[in-house]
């Protein structure tokens, strides 16, 4: 599988995804957007970053070039598609995801490890992991907080497309586990044309790499070599 890693202006985890998904064995070229996506390409992700500088909205800039629109496509026909942190944004603002992520409650930029519960191990995202598993991973963002309207968030639950929860180390979802105030403690969602397309906000690729910060985000990334 060759995965395609799309670099807008201000990405800055372009070069650490490709390094971690080549540690669980999967291809992967950085691709400017102005490119376009390669024809034969068996994946996409939207990387972390400060994509346009985050002007307008994070994310807004980025989810309107020409590539995003070969992205959809690539999803509509069946390509895993995944969006990290700037990347969940820009899927967000493309509507390749429902939802919204907007400025931390604590407004303020917030880089630290946090604690996820996952929510659904029977997606290709998720399928290293067991059903309420904890896991530690890490966030950077400014923009996280995870907001959506009622009848949404309720067919989310219903149709089982949360990935992740932010919740303490020993599971529980609590106020003080929510790191920067997403609704429902939302960390992750797949889209509406199916689990082959996920937004996360925090980054498997920075925990990808034994001899740096540990293993826990692999599972996320096999999912393109499955």
């Amino acid at each position: 599988m060759t995965v395609a890693v799309v670099r807008f202006g201000g990405s800055n985890c372009d070069r650490d995804t490709v390094r971690a998904l080549d540690e669980v064995g999967v291809d992967a070229d950085l691709v400017w957007h102005e490119d376009g996506l390669p024809a034969d390409v068996d994946g996409v992700v939207l990387p972390g970053g400060f994509s346009y500088g985050d002007y307008l909205r994070a994310g807004a800039m980025a989810a309107r070039a020409p590539i995003m629109s070969e992205v959809k496509a690539a999803a509509e026909a069946g390509t895993p598609v995944l969006g990290i942190c700037n990347g969940a944004q820009i899927g967000s603002e493309a509507t390749l995801a429902p939802g919204a992520f907007t400025t931390n409650e604590s407004a303020r930029f917030q880089c630290e490890h946090v604690h996820c519960r996952v929510e659904n191990a029977d997606t290709p995202w998720t399928a290293a992991y067991e059903e309420g598993e904890v896991v530690e991973l890490p966030i950077a963002h400014a923009e996280g907080r995870f907001e959506i309207g009622d009848a949404d968030l309720e067919r989310l639950e219903t149709e089982d497309r949360i990935l992740l929860r932010y919740c303490d180390e020993s599971g529980a979802v609590t106020a003080a586990a929510n790191p920067n105030g997403s609704c429902h403690a939302v960390a992750g969602v797949t889209g509406a044309l199916g689990d082959h397309v996920a937004v996360m906000m925090p980054h498997p690729e920075r925990v990808s790499l034994a001899d740096i910060d540990g293993v826990q985000g692999q599972g996320v990334l096999r999912a393109f070599a499955r």
